[in-house]
């Protein structure tokens, strides 16, 4: 990797402080195993999100500007999810087209991220929406703590923006969406390859507005996209309720990584406050630090239905494209399954993977 690619994936907000939270935050719940207990195989896997039976607990997050890391990009990562059946969950800020990404991805389980233009930009939400819906994205994940870019020193250090070049990094959806398409040639009065730079930094502000959207903008999303609707970025009980009351289907309590701002808390650490005050209303789905098998058999036993994976899987595409995704994906999997049955765990659901197989590392001295 470049040491621009290398300081964009590894960096993180600030010091730091909130993503290393994110990993400590594990090392304070134990599994505790189980003996003697009688199985005739290996566990079950499956689990139930969003209204369907899916075969893994895990989803490849959205990660954006995958062709830094990777000249093959989405399209690798896309096909290498849908080879190993686990959803693919698209960035806005891809490398590559809505279209594009949809035909690697083939028959997968595919789910679109949305960075959330303003809404004076509303038109340009439902071209997107409509291209992600027409390409066979069944789900739809907001996020909502990147409205603008976080202070990462990483990429301050090595004066790098993938967003603000004059390519199709990070910018490739809005290069290729007709409704952005007609805005700048109207303004500019030239096609946006006429004026690369320009397009890329309008397409930029438009993606990342500065200033975040409301609860009650939530309608408008609901009114346009006929599927569930995710919430991404949740790290409160307040903010969870909230997402109940406004009736969304799913929330994924994230913290984005720990890429967006320093010196917060630790996502698993208030995973299960969330999950014990609207889990039997909606969907929980967590996001941030997870990196083995024990870290989602963790994560699922406090109230997550499903697991986002980040960088490991962008690890394997610098390694290996579709096949080092693919290989990434496999070990999760064969991690989290070993490390269930050696424990005695029987499958993921929460019959058997709940809290009472877990203690707190630290009442046991």
């Amino acid at each position: 990797m470049s040491a621009d690619s290398k300081g964009y994936v590894l960096g993180s907000a600030g010091t730091g402080e909130t993503a290393r939270k994110n990993r400590a935050a594990f090392g304070r719940w134990s599994i505790v195993p189980r003996r003697l207990v009688k199985t005739d195989g290996f566990p079950d896997l499956s689990v139930r999100v969003l209204g369907r039976r899916l075969p893994f607990p895990i989803a490849c997050a959205p990660i954006g500007v995958q062709k830094i890391m990777n000249p093959d990009g989405e399209m690798a990562a896309a096909a290498a999810a849908a080879k190993e059946h686990v959803p693919f969950i698209m960035s806005t800020a891809s490398s590559t087209s809505i279209e594009d990404v949809a035909r690697a991805n083939g028959d997968g389980e595919r789910w679109y991220q949305l960075y959330w233009p303003a809404n004076r930009h509303s038109d340009i939400t439902i071209s997107l929406l409509n291209r992600a819906r027409k390409a066979g994205f069944s789900a739809l994940v907001v996020t909502l703590d990147t409205y603008i870019l976080g202070w990462r020193p990483s990429d301050m250090d090595n004066g790098y923006n993938p967003f603000l070049r004059s390519d199709q990094i990070g910018v490739a959806i809005g290069l290729t969406d007709p409704v952005f398409r007609s805005h700048f040639k109207k303004k500019h009065g030239c096609e946006l390859e006429d004026n690369m730079g320009a397009a890329v930094a309008e397409w930029t502000r438009t993606v990342f507005p500065g200033n975040s959207h409301s609860f009650e903008d939530v309608s408008f999303l609901q009114k346009h996209w006929k599927g569930p609707i995710v919430l991404k970025g949740i790290q409160s009980v307040a903010d969870a309720k909230r997402c109940v009351e406004i009736g969304v289907q799913g929330i994924v309590v994230s913290n984005h990584g720990g890429r967006q701002s320093d010196g917060g808390n630790s996502s698993l650490g208030v995973l299960p406050r969330i999950v014990d005050a609207v889990g039997s209303k909606l969907d929980v789905l967590f996001d941030s630090g997870i990196r083995c098998g024990a870290d989602i058999a963790k994560a699922l036993a406090l109230g997550a239905k499903m697991c986002l994976v980040g960088r490991p899987y962008v690890y394997g595409l610098v390694l290996g494209g579709e096949d080092g995704v693919s290989h990434v994906l496999k070990s999760l999997l064969g991690d989290l399954e070993l490390t269930l049955h050696l424990a005695g765990i029987q499958s993921s659901s929460p019959e058997h993977l709940n809290r009472s197989v877990l203690v707190k590392e630290d009442e046991l001295f």
